[in-house]
């Protein structure tokens, strides 16, 4: 376990900096443990890299729906800031940060349909191209980029004031 912590810390903790927007030892924490407690179930279908990685996305899409997230953001205004972005028809880009925009992104992938959402996080989370993804879920290489044109396309829509439009 030492060893798999070693090769993949910097990994961990990149996507956990970029899906939170700061570094969480608590979720790094629990990436390990969760990576031991599933050590085995991992299967050699595809780069062990790219399994923790999307273990570490899950943890972090956990986090976000965890009550403790909800209290914390509940006590700094972030919930009080994401409502009134959403609400609002065109807000300035200046007054949404990074880490809010994040967290809407994140919210926005989240409530994607299921297959729409794993080709979302496979492809710009765990950078698979079309083909690695067509031949994890079994369909044709066409269906993966419709999906993704799909899931970009509903994205889009519901983050379009992030551009301020």
């Amino acid at each position: 376990m030492k060893q798999i912590i070693l090769e993949n810390r910097n990994r961990v903790k990149a996507i956990i900096r970029r899906l939170t927007g700061s570094n969480n030892e608590d979720l790094e924490q629990e990436v390990y443990i969760k990576t031991w407690q599933n050590l085995d179930k991992y299967q050699e279908q595809g780069k062990f890299a790219q399994w923790i990685s999307m273990l570490t996305a899950n943890v972090c899409r956990d986090y976000f729906k965890s009550k403790q997230y909800r209290q914390n953001a509940t006590q700094s205004g972030d919930d009080e800031v994401l409502e009134s972005c959403c609400a609002e028809a065109a807000p300035q880009e200046e007054l949404v940060d990074a880490q809010t925009r994040q967290k809407l992104i994140l919210k926005a992938v989240d409530a994607l349909p299921r297959k729409l959402r794993q080709t979302v996080v496979w492809f710009e989370f765990e950078e698979l191209s079309y083909e690695q993804i067509a031949k994890k879920t079994g369909e044709p290489v066409g269906t993966i980029k419709s999906r993704l044109f799909n899931a970009r396309k509903i994205l889009g829509e519901k983050l379009k004031f992030l551009k301020g439009e």
